[in-house]
């Protein structure tokens, strides 16, 4: 008996109904952003400048700022008015905002003045916070997102990167300063002149403000000795150099050696909960006479067991004849250069989240944004602060997806 050729050209398990994965539609949406003046000690940066702002405005978006916010930076309240955006002296105001944008984190009283589930953004510095900060999130139903903790395409940090950059720099300016003004120090010129011996620069760490720190002491003619535990890094800053410079792991004896003849060393090590003393006390008082120690590391502890924190108003201390600068959030020292910086960073975020019609899609699309988020409508989401203050967390995947 002969068999029936089938009349479909499909296979019976083609026939099945199949599920179907559909994209996630955007609908852009209007920004309304305010922008408090920051109140936290010797604080002078603002997160978006005049341009920026221009720029955002330009987008269909609004943008309320506090009078005043943008002057210890180099920005008159004049710029912003003429970049579209609208001034005024109520600061609750601002804080209520749907997002809120600020350098340092917000004080308890500023939580208390923030809308429920308004969009955060600002710096965590998760070290020094307690956990009465999250606490008061959660009851505002916040979203918060942390702009040190963001990723860029390459798995970098973009906004510590850009801060590391201007630390690295100007912790070979300030060495420059106190070695011509400072009471206590030698009075020499951080310069290659005709006939005079070069400045021995020691520089503790291979990373992004070792790197930058490097640039610039070369750039002034002095001879520079980088160490570090990593390889790696020190291959790394070698090629970025550009030219052949003494590199040497952390090995006591021969950091002895080079802190003896040094005439500036910089502290750029960090750890994972505190900076690891690499610098005994000891070491400190063979150092010249005069020297200076600039240690970067100062906001995690330092690495330099001699090392106080210092202030911008009375930055250094002399310890054994060698004088200690101890302040940490270098970056605040240079305001305007910091605030373009930061502003860099946050406008291109700024209108991912417009594109993509709100934070809850735009770290859909962007994981590297979904890392900088610990708070989502008022559950943490970060598992480091939760561990760090014993808290309950969720993880995000779960409560956006």
């Amino acid at each position: 008996m002969s068999k029936t050729k089938p009349t479909s050209p499909f296979t019976k398990a083609q026939l099945i109904p199949q599920e179907e994965t559909l994209e996630i539609t955007r609908h852009k949406s209007e920004l309304f952003i305010g922008i408090p003046k920051e109140t936290h000690f010797q604080e002078k940066r603002i997160c978006l400048t005049p341009d920026a702002v221009a720029a955002v405005i330009a987008q269909g978006h609004k943008v309320l700022i506090e009078k005043g916010a943008g002057e210890e930076a180099g920005f008159q309240d004049q710029d912003y008015s003429e970049a579209g955006a609208q001034l005024t002296h109520d600061t609750k105001k601002v804080f209520g905002c749907a997002i809120i944008l600020k350098v340092e984190p917000p004080t308890l009283q500023e939580i208390d003045w923030i809308q429920p589930k308004s969009l955060v953004i600002s710096a965590l510095q998760l070290k020094t916070q307690q956990k009465e900060y999250f606490e008061h999130l959660a009851k505002k139903k916040v979203t918060a997102l942390a702009f040190e903790f963001i990723k860029d395409e390459d798995g970098s940090y973009p906004a510590v990167k850009a801060l590391s950059e201007i630390a690295g720099t100007a912790s070979v300016l300030i060495a420059a300063e106190l070695m011509a003004t400072a009471e206590d120090s030698n009075g020499q010129l951080f310069g290659n002149i005709s006939g005079v011996p070069p400045l021995e620069v020691v520089i503790i760490g291979a990373g992004t403000v070792g790197q930058f720190a490097v640039r610039s002491a070369l750039g002034l003619g002095a001879n520079v000795k980088v160490f570090d535990s990593s390889i790696t890094r020190l291959r790394n800053l070698q090629l970025k150099a550009g030219q052949s410079i003494f590199t040497c792991t952390l090995q006591p004896k021969y950091l002895l050696k080079a802190l003896r003849r040094c005439d500036v060393a910089i502290g750029a090590i960090r750890g994972t909960n505190r900076s690891p003393i690499v610098v005994s006390e000891t070491m400190v008082e063979n150092m010249k006479k005069g020297s200076v120690v600039i240690d970067v590391s100062i906001d995690m502890g330092g690495c330099f067991e001699s090392s106080e924190m210092t202030s911008h108003d009375k930055p250094t201390i002399t310890k054994h004849g060698v004088i200690h600068y101890g302040v940490p959030n270098i970056p605040a020292r240079y305001p305007k250069t910091a605030s373009i910086a930061i502003s860099n960073i946050f406008t291109p975020y700024l209108f991912d989240i417009a594109e993509c019609g709100g934070i809850e899609n735009a770290v859909r699309f962007d994981n590297g944004l979904k890392n900088g988020l610990y708070f989502y409508r008022g559950i943490l989401t970060n598992k480091a602060v939760g561990n760090w203050f014993n808290m309950p967390h969720s993880d995000i995947n779960l409560l956006i997806f």
